[in-house]
C-alpha cells in the first residue's frame, strides 16, 4: 500500500528534487502539497500529482491560486499551512520550508504523531527540546534531511550506547573559501550566490556563504542526536566528499561519503528505515585523488562564532539569532546590506533583545518578533550610516 506523503515547500530545490524521487518510486500517494507564493508552479505540480489539496503561506497567492485552480481545495496563511498537515491524513510530511515559517507546520506534524522528514533545520534551531520532546511524547520518527545529518544518522544506525565520542560536520568553504574579512567588505550577490559545490536556494545559499549554515547544523545536530555543543565540530572540506564523520571512544573515526547529490538524504528520509537504490554518481576514491580539510576562519566568518555562542547561551537565544539572520539575509539579498552587515546585524540584534528561557512555544514566536523588528532596525541603520 502506499505511503501518504505531504510535502510542505514544495516548488524549492528540496521539493521538486523530492517530486522526481516520488514520480520514478511508485512507493508514494502525494495527498498534498505547499509553497510560500509561487502558487502558478505549485498548481502544475498539483494538476501533473493529481493532489487533493494545496496551500500557499501567502495569503494573496492563495487567493490566486483558488481563482486559477478548480482541481481541489487551496488553503492559504500559516494556518492554511497547519491546517494541510492536520486534514491531510499523510503517514509522512516532508517540511522543506525555508525559514522559521516551518517551526508551526513542524509542531502541527509532530503533535499528530504523524513521521517527520525535516529540510527545515530552523524548526530545531528554534524549537530545539520542545520539538524533540513532542516528537518523543507522540512516538513520531524525526529524520532528517540533510546531506550532513543524513551522513550522522546513517553513521550512528546500530552504534551502541556510549560509543560516540565527537561528532564532525563538514563545510564546503562556500564561494568565498580562503579570503580574508577586509577581502570580502565589497563581495556582491551574485558573488555570493556562486556556491561552488551545492545548487540551493538564495536563502540557503547566502548562509553557506557567511557559514552561519554550519553554526544552524550544529544547533540542530545537538537536538537531533543529544550531542554537547563541546562534542560537536565544524571543518572546512572544499571537496564536498566526505558529509560527516563520527569519532569513536576507542580513537576510530566513521566517514560518510560521495559526491554531493540532494537526493541522496531526501531519498534516505523519504524511504526510512529501508534503503533503496539512486541512479546517482558513484564515488571512485581513485577518481578523486586527494582529500583536503581546513580550520574554519571565525574572524573572516563571524556568523558561526554568533551562532555557536547563540547556541551555547540556549533559551531564545538561538531563535534571536535566526530572525535576525534572515532579516539581514534578505536585505542583502535586497542590495540593502552588505555582505559584511549580515554579521553585524545579528550581533547587535543579539545585544538588543534580552534572551530568556524558553517557557511554551508562544516564547519563541515572541522572541522571533522581537529580534525581527530590532533586526529591521538595525538594518534601516546600516543602510543609513
Amino acid at each position: 500500500m502506499p505511503r501518504r506523503l505531504l510535502i510542505l515547500g514544495s516548488t524549492g530545490s528540496i521539493g521538486t528534487q523530492a517530486l522526481e524521487i516520488v514520480e520514478t518510486s511508485g512507493e508514494f500517494e502525494l495527498v498534498g502539497l505547499s509553497a510560500e507564493r509561487s502558487w502558478e508552479t505549485l498548481v502544475a505540480q498539483a494538476q501533473r500529482f493529481g493532489v487533493p489539496r494545496i496551500a500557499l503561506a501567502d495569503a494573496d497567492a492563495g487567493a490566486r491560486a483558488a481563482e486559477a485552480w478548480t482541481g481541489g481545495d487551496v488553503l492559504a496563511g500559516a494556518q492554511g499551512l497547519v491546517e494541510l498537515v492536520v486534514s491531510s491524513g499523510a503517514d509522512l510530511v516532508l517540511n522543506a520550508l525555508v525559514g522559521s515559517a516551518g517551526l508551526g507546520p513542524t509542531v502541527a506534524t509532530l503533535g499528530e504523531g504523524i513521521d517527520l522528514a525535516l529540510a527545515n533545520k530552523e524548526s530545531l534551531v528554534v524549537g530545539g527540546e520542545l520539538v524533540t520532546a513532542l516528537a518523543e511524547a507522540t512516538g513520531a520518527a524525526l529524520i532528517p534531511v540533510d546531506s550532513e545529518h543524513t551522513a550522522l544518522h546513517q553513521l550512528m544506525a546500530g552504534l551502541p550506547i556510549g560509543a560516540v565520542e565527537r561528532l564532525v560536520i563538514t563545510a564546503s568553504g562556500g564561494p568565498f573559501r580562503g579570503r580574508s574579512r577586509a577581502e570580502l567588505a565589497d563581495v556582491t550577490v551574485d558573488e555570493a550566490l556562486a556556491h561552488p559545490t551545492w545548487a540551493m536556494g538564495g536563502k540557503i545559499t547566502i548562509d553557506s556563504a557567511t557559514l552561519m549554515n554550519k553554526g544552524l547544523e550544529v544547533m540542530e545536530a545537538h537536538h537531533l542526536f543529544g550531542t554537547p555543543y563541546a562534542a560537536i565540530g565544524v571543518v572546512v572540506h572544499p571537496q564536498s566528499i566526505v558529509h560527516g564523520v563520527v569519532d569513536l571512544v576507542d580513537g576510530a573515526s566513521l566517514a560518510h561519503m560521495g559526491h554531493p547529490d540532494m537526493k541522496i538524504p531526501i531519498s534516505y528520509a523519504l524511504h526510512h528505515p529501508d534503503l533503496e537504490p539512486l541512479a546517482s554518481r558513484r564515488l571512485r576514491l581513485e577518481e578523486v585523488g586527494a582529500l583536503t580539510f581546513e580550520p574554519v576562519d571565525t574572524d573572516a566568518f563571524p556568523c558561526l562564532r554568533l551562532a555557536l555562542e547563540a547556541a551555547v547561551a540556549g533559551g531564545t537565544a538561538p531563535c534571536i539569532l535566526n530572525a535576525a539572520n534572515e532579516i539581514a539575509v534578505h536585505a542583502f539579498l535586497a542590495g540593502r546590506l552588505p555582505f559584511l552587515g549580515i554579521a553585524a546585524v545579528i550581533e547587535r540584534t543579539l545585544e538588543t533583545v534580552e534572551p530568556e528561557s524558553v517557557r511554551a512555544f508562544e516564547s519563541l514566536y515572541e522572541a522571533d518578533r522581537a529580534a525581527r523588528a530590532a533586526a529591521a532596525d538595525l538594518v534601516g541603520a546600516e543602510v543609513a550610516e
